[in-house]
Parts: structure tokens; C-alpha cells; sequence
């Protein structure tokens, strides 16, 4: 695919002409062309010159992405002087052709005659300041592609001619005479139509700049300088000079200028521009940094890894332009009707102003019939309703993390029937976590401190899980002597001159010394789809630990508000099926499919499609085939490159919680794009026929080419700042969030409880703790062996244990 910018493009009808003239290019399989971005793209094996020589015979410049063009001043700078000089002229205009009629004294030192050729010297100097009307409606006519400046000017054109033949006419007739045709002049019309198309233009202008202001300030987030270190000395060097292997200074409050590596130095960055999560990332060394992020303390030195367009700021750019530029499948319709919209308009202008000749109507009504249609209909708002919408949604979404690639993507998402999660790393952390230990022949402190000293010499992820929970516990690691990693069973070495084991139950089993309560209790773990390592010497059995990969945070949640939105969830993983359906009891999904392989997920995804259109959400290679098969592919920000190219959305926040989120966006996206689009049909479907006098002879309603002309001037404003409105989707409050989760906190204790073997068990404890006065609600669970206590007051945790022991159980 390749992009250009395109110029000259003024509504709809002009990028259909440019897709048109694009696709009669040999070799081009799909093009798609911006008027919110003048940009377009291209895919195929074209020769470029020949795609540039059709776009230019359109009558329209285009120029490959990268190409030094020519700087053209800001249209609305430009729109907005234009008008304050025309509007003043234009005051002056009605006071002389229309100021009599509103009460106001008429200059007695004008006769008929110089009160016309007043009005001739006011319209022509307007029309003169919005002479880009006439040489592009001119121009596009000349090519054979109208637009609506055609429609304008030609508007404007025959008002302003057909009041001169009317001026020239008075030249022969007395002053009576010639003060019945003055009244008959239209060059205050001529002169107005401009103005309130340039009113509507400038405000369709500012309106279309605050829809890309999302890529704006990505764009300003890079800094345009950067702080080198060359041979130990601190040099300034503007952001283009840095190469790949700089060793880079940020100081604090400086933005990161590279993608990197810290080696040297702390801090904390606030990378909320990229992710939309609001509290800040302590980096040290070995951390990664991102472009465009803030160091808000500490001297850091980084190494540049990925520069200027390598970076995840400039890729994220890029995304976001692309899915910008890019048409949703609701746009067909609208291309096609602008494509054809300004010839049809013109031969309903020409019928109209026939009809009313055939009906004896004086020269004067049918010309202004014709002209009011010509003015009145706006194909700008039936080009726009779609992508001022889509950009605006992806902005939205840019902001809070999450980027669609396509604008068929942001579409799509809103129709999703099924979400498939993939487990590891999506719906979980993907990280092992030591979750219970259980020690026999010995205390908990002695089985932790050897399982700790085993472990050390590996650097397997059960075996960091295990150093990590002896941290946390303040255990110490003894010296290993003659440590051996036994590959696929575990771990073995002397710990203070004693042999130890630990792994699976097989490296044990030479020892003979695992006890039968401790086989029953390993079986009931590894039920609940927890690893279970054993841990013995040649003269006891030390006791179990159980791991289990810990789900994030915000999964439940997420599937939860899934869930109410009416969606199918189904989790998918190759995993074994005792530790799918367990994360999958914790988390609220009933449809669990596990121990699939990678190629056998598509095919799940493939017998899900029939009921409804499916997205597939996952982080790995594995998931690479089910994510390109799904309807809509969702890749998790920590994942592997392999899983973001093959999707279609990407969540640079790796939270699970902004699923519901982007599809919710989707459906308001696509409901604002509807509503554009009904307004826009609506507004053309009820304004010509009223322009052209259709319903004069039933209710005497008609249109004059002035209102008509406001009237088309705000059609697009109205369609712009209804898409505008998308900004105000709420993704997520999260002091709100933040604070419900501390008075969640407050409100919620667990004990664990040792002893309850059966929902019995259960039944038991929880009358027990419900009878308490404060206690609201219990939830004790004998696989977990716990109990979550929500309360209504503060409980003492006395209470509550000497509750539960006088029930028959121990609190641990």
C-alpha cells in the first residue's frame, strides 16, 4: 500500500472523481481517497506515473507521501479574512438593493440607474474575493468531474449574469421603467450565496481540524531536540541527527526523544499520550522507554534502539492516519451517490427552470427556481458523514490506548456476537504465582527456604515463580551444592550437606517418601489446574507447593460488562483443561474449550462464526491463525509482533477491560455515522424538491437561493459537529474507578480457612459468619480454602476467627 496527498479536492464529489480516475489505472486492485485528510491510498502493481497522469487529467495535484510539496496557507486563515472583506461589501450591497424595503432612508443622490451600477461595482468585488468558486467549479466542469464549487458557481454565476443583461436593459427605458427592473436585479443573490458558503466552509474547516486533533498531538509529542552523549560530553543535536546505538541524557520533565533502553539511572515516566493509563511506570536500568513519554524524575541515560519512524509513537501515528484515511464498508452507499450527486443536480436545476417557463412563470422566478436548487443541494454532507465519524472514533480510541488499522475494524467491532478469549496472557497474566504451601515432616519456613535454594540455580518460570514467593516471604537462600537440573522433572542439589529433590512426584519416587494424605491433596490441586511441585530429602518429605498462572486484575470485570452488553464469551486455550475450566469458574465464563492446538483454534473460530460475527482476542503466536480468521482480531499490547500484524486492533494497554470499551465506542460510532448519513439523504431528499418549488401550488412553501444557500452551508456544519460529539464518550473515570475499588477493599476481608472439605463445609461456615452483626455476605469456596466476607460495618478479625474456630475450622 502507498499513500499520497492529494490537492485541489473540495467535497465529496472531488474524491470520488480522484478514486475514479485512481482505479482506471492499470494494475490498481483497491485505492481509497480522504477529503477530512486530502490523502489517499493505493494498493497494486501500478506504474505510478500513469496513477499520477490520471489524477491530474481529473483536474486534481497528487504526490507520493515523503515528497517535498509546495506549503499551501491555512484555509481557514484564508477563509476567514475573505469573509470579513466580503461581509462588509455585502452590507453595503443590501443597503442599496434592499435597504428600502426594510424602512431604511434610500440615497436620494442615486437615480435608478447608478443605484444598479452601485450594486454591479459591491457583487463583482465579492465575487472577485471568492474567485476560487469560480476557477474550480470552471476548471472541474472543463475536466468533466462538477463539484459542488460547479454547483456554486454556477449559481452565482447566472444570478450575477442575468441581473447585468437586466442592468444593460435599463440603459433604454425612463426612470420609472427602469425602477420596476432594479427591483428585479439579483446581484445582492449572487453576492450572498458566496458569502454563506464561505460561513459554511469556515465552520465545516474548524470543525474538520478538531477531528484530527488526536493525531496532532501524538504528532507533538516528539520533542524536536535531543540530549546525546558523545565521548562522555552532552551535545544538543536536533531529533533527526539521532542514529540507532546513541546513547541518549532525558532529564526530568523532559519528553523520552527514543524508544530504548535505560542504562543508567531511575525515574518514573508518565506514558499515558501512548497507553491512556494515568499513573506513572517506575523505570530502572535494563527498563524500556517509549517516544514521546514524560520523565517526571530522575537523570536517565538510555540507549536508542528504534528511532524517528522505527518508534512506537511514529507506528501508532501512522495507524491511526491509515484507519483515517481508510473507508468503512457504511461509506459504499454515500460514494456512490456523490459520485453521480452534482450532474443530477444540475439537470434537476435545468428541469426546474424549464417547468416554470412552461408554466408562464416570469424569466425572474424560473431563474431563481433553477439557481435555488443549484445552491440548495450539498454533497459535502453525504461525503463527510462517514469519516469525520471514524476519525473522531479512532481519536477517541488513540487516546485511551487502543488502535483500530482499519476504518472497516472501528465498523465491524460494534457487530460482534462472540468474544473468544485466548488464556495466557490475556484473561491471565501468564505469569506462574505460587498460590498454596503445604508442609508435612517439617515447618513452612524450613520447606520454603529449601525449595528457594533449589530453585536458585534455575531459571525456569516454575522455578522464579517459587524465588519470587521466597522473597516476599523474607526467606534466605542457603548455598547448593551439586545442583543438577533434571530436564522436565525438576530440580536436585545438597542443601547444608543433606540431598533434596523437588519437581514432579517421579524425581521423589527413589526416596519413598511422599505420604498418601500428601498424593490425595496433590490430586485435589492439580484438579483445581494448579502445578504441584513435591519437595523432599532421602529422609522426610518436606511438603507441596502449588503454582497457578493468577488472572489479571480486571478480567472479571471485563467479562462481566461483556457479558451485560449481550455478548457470547468463550475462553480458548491449549491448555489443560482442569486449569481452563478453573480460570474460567473465577472468571465468570461458562464455555470453556481447552487443549486445543494453534491450527485447530481457527477451526473453532470458523464453527463460531455461523452464529454471528466473532472476535478473537489473544497475545501469542499460537493465536496468530484464530485472530486472522476472525471476523475482528484483537491483539494484547504485550503480546508478540506476529499476534499484532495479524489483528486488526491492538491494545497497547494489554488490559482486557478496554474490549468491552472499543466495542461500545464501535456501536456509537456506527449509530453517529447512520445518523449522519440520514440527516444527509434527508436534508438533499426534502431541500430540492422545496429549492425547485415543488410544493408552491399544495402549501406555498418555496426556497430562495439566499436560504438556500445558508441552508447548505450549515448541512455540513451540522454533519461535522454531530460526529464532534464522539468526543464526548466517557471510556472510563478513573478516580471514580480508583475510589470504588479502595471503599471495595474496605469493605471486603478473606480468611483462609483450613479444613473445609465439601460444600457442607461451606454451608457450615457461612451461617456461622452471617449471624455476625455487620457481616453482610458470605462467600467461602473449600477448593480455595477461603472465605470473602463483605460487610455492611468493621468487623474485628478476633470476631471473626474465634466465629469460624467455634464452627469446627481453623483460621490461617
Amino acid at each position: 500500500m502507498k499513500e499520497y496527498k492529494v490537492t485541489g479536492m473540495t467535497c465529496a464529489a472531488c474524491s470520488a472523481r480522484v478514486e475514479s480516475a485512481v482505479k482506471k489505472t492499470q494494475g490498481v486492485e483497491s485505492c481509497s481517497v480522504s477529503l477530512l485528510t486530502n490523502s489517499m491510498t493505493a494498493t497494486g502493481d501500478y506504474n505510478e506515473k500513469e496513477l499520477i497522469a490520471n489524477v491530474k487529467k481529473a483536474g486534481y495535484g497528487v504526490f507520493p507521501k515523503g515528497e517535498q510539496v509546495k506549503e499551501e496557507p491555512k484555509k481557514e486563515n484564508g477563509l476567514f479574512s475573505a469573509l470579513i472583506t466580503s461581509a462588509v461589501l455585502l452590507l453595503i450591497l443590501m443597503y442599496f438593493s434592499m435597504g428600502h424595503m426594510l424602512g431604511l432612508p434610500a440615497p436620494s443622490f442615486l437615480n435608478p440607474m447608478a443605484s444598479g451600477l452601485v450594486q454591479l461595482i459591491l457583487s463583482s468585488a465579492i465575487l472577485l474575493i471568492h474567485r476560487r468558486f469560480f476557477i474550480s467549479g470552471i476548471r472541474s466542469l472543463f475536466h468533466l468531474s462538477p463539484n459542488m464549487d460547479t454547483l456554486v458557481c454556477l449559481g452565482s454565476g447566472a444570478s450575477f449574469g442575468y441581473s447585468l443583461v437586466r442592468l444593460f436593459q435599463m440603459t433604454a427605458l425612463s426612470p420609472k421603467e427602469a425602477m420596476a427592473i432594479l427591483h428585479d436585479l439579483y446581484f445582492e443573490s449572487a453576492a450572498m450565496i458566496l458569502v454563506l458558503i464561505t460561513v459554511g466552509k469556515l465552520l465545516e474547516e474548524r470543525s474538520k481540524g478538531k477531528t484530527t486533533s488526536a493525531i496532532r498531538a501524538l504528532q507533538k509529542l516528539s520533542p524536536d531536540t535531543a540530549t546525546v552523549m558523545i565521548q562522555g560530553v552532552e551535545r544538543e543535536v536536533a531529533l533527526s541527527e539521532v542514529k540507532q546505538g546513541d546513547t541518549v541524557l532525558i532529564r526530568p520533565g523532559e519528553h523520552f526523544p527514543v524508544d530504548g533502553t535505560v542504562l543508567e539511572g531511575e525515574g518514573a515516566a508518565d506514558e499515558s499520550a501512548l497507553t491512556g493509563e494515568s499513573v506513572p511506570v517506575d523505570k530502572k536500568e535494563g527498563d524500556r522507554v517509549y517516544t514521546g513519554t514524560v520523565n517526571l524524575s530522575g537523570r536517565i541515560l538510555c540507549h536508542a534502539d528504534q528511532v524517528g519512524s522505527d518508534t512506537a509513537l511514529s507506528r501508532i501515528i501512522d495507524r491511526v492516519t491509515a484507519a483515517s484515511a481508510s473507508k468503512a464498508p457504511i461509506a459504499r452507499l454515500a460514494d456512490r451517490v456523490s459520485g453521480i450527486f452534482v450532474p443530477v443536480v444540475m439537470s434537476f436545476a435545468l428541469i426546474s427552470f424549464l417547468i416554470w417557463l412552461l408554466l408562464d412563470a416570469a424569466f425572474g422566478v424560473a431563474l431563481s427556481r433553477g439557481i435555488a436548487v443549484l445552491v440548495v443541494s450539498c454533497p459535502c454532507a453525504l461525503g463527510l458523514a462517514t469519516p469525520v465519524a471514524i476519525m473522531v472514533g479512532n481519536g477517541v480510541a488513540a487516546r485511551h490506548g487502543v488502535l483500530f488499522k482499519t476504518a472497516a475494524a472501528l465498523e465491524e467491532a460494534g457487530k460482534v456476537k462472540t468474544v473468544i478469549l485466548d488464556k495466557t496472557g490475556t484473561v491471565t497474566t501468564g505469569k506462574m504465582k505460587a498460590c498454596e504451601v503445604l508442609p508435612y515432616e517439617t515447618e513452612e519456613n524450613e520447606l520454603i527456604s529449601v525449595a528457594l535454594s533449589l530453585e536458585s540455580g534455575s531459571v525456569h518460570p516454575i522455578a522464579l515463580a517459587v524465588m519470587e514467593y521466597g522473597k516476599e516471604k523474607g526467606v534466605s537462600v542457603s548455598p547448593v551444592e551439586e545442583f543438577q537440573n533434571h530436564t522436565g522433572f525438576g530440580v536436585s542439589g545438597k542443601v547444608a550437606g543433606k540431598s533434596y529433590r523437588g519437581g514432579k512426584k517421579e524425581l521423589l519416587d527413589d526416596f519413598g517418601v511422599i505420604p498418601e494424605t500428601a498424593l490425595k491433596e496433590a490430586e485435589r490441586l492439580a484438579g483445581e489446574g494448579k502445578t504441584v511441585l513435591f519437595f523432599g530429602g532421602e529422609d522426610r518429605f518436606l511438603g507441596l507447593i502449588a503454582l497457578s498462572d493468577t488472572v489479571k486484575e480486571d478480567s472479571a470485570e471485563a467479562i462481566e460488562e461483556m457479558k451485560k452488553m449481550g455478548l457470547n464469551v468463550v475462553l480458548l486455550t491449549g491448555d489443560r483443561k482442569e486449569a481452563a475450566e478453573t480460570i474460567g469458574e473465577e472468571v465468570g465464563i461458562e464455555k470453556v474449550i481447552a487443549g486445543v492446538l494453534p491450527e485447530e483454534k481457527e477451526a473453532v473460530v470458523a464453527s463460531l462464526q455461523k452464529d454471528g460475527k466473532v472476535c478473537m482476542v489473544g497475545d501469542g503466536i499460537n493465536d496468530a491463525p484464530a485472530l486472522t480468521r476472525a471476523d475482528i482480531g484483537i491483539a494484547i499490547g504485550a503480546g508478540v509482533d506476529i499476534a499484532m500484524d495479524a489483528a486488526e486492533i491492538v491494545l497497547m494497554k494489554s488490559s482486557l477491560a478496554d474490549v468491552p470499551k472499543l466495542i461500545h465506542l464501535s456501536r456509537k460510532t456506527l449509530k453517529n455515522i447512520k445518523e449522519n448519513l440520514f440527516w444527509a439523504f434527508c436534508y438533499n431528499i426534502i431541500g430540492i424538491p422545496l429549492a425547485a418549488g415543488a410544493f408552491i401550488p399544495a402549501f406555498g412553501w418555496s426556497l430562495t437561493p439566499m436560504f438556500g444557500a445558508a441552508a447548505m452551508s450549515f448541512s455540513s456544519f451540522f454533519v461535522v459537529s454531530n460526529a464532534l460529539r464522539l468526543n464526548l464518550f466517557s471510556w472510563s473515570d478513573e478516580r471514580i474507578q480508583e475510589k470504588e475499588q479502595k471503599e471495595k477493599k474496605k469493605m471486603e476481608k478473606v480468611l483462609k480457612i483450613e479444613g473445609m472439605m465439601c460444600p457442607h463445609c461451606e454451608a457450615h461456615v457461612k451461617s456461622a459468619l452471617e449471624a455476625l452483626d455487620g457481616v453482610k455476605e458470605v462467600r467461602p469456596s473449600h477448593q480455595k480454602k477461603e472465605a470473602v466476607i463483605v460487610l455492611e460495618k468493621d468487623v474485628s478479625d478476633e470476631i471473626l476467627r474465634s466465629t469460624v474456630e467455634k464452627a469446627g475450622y481453623q483460621v490461617l
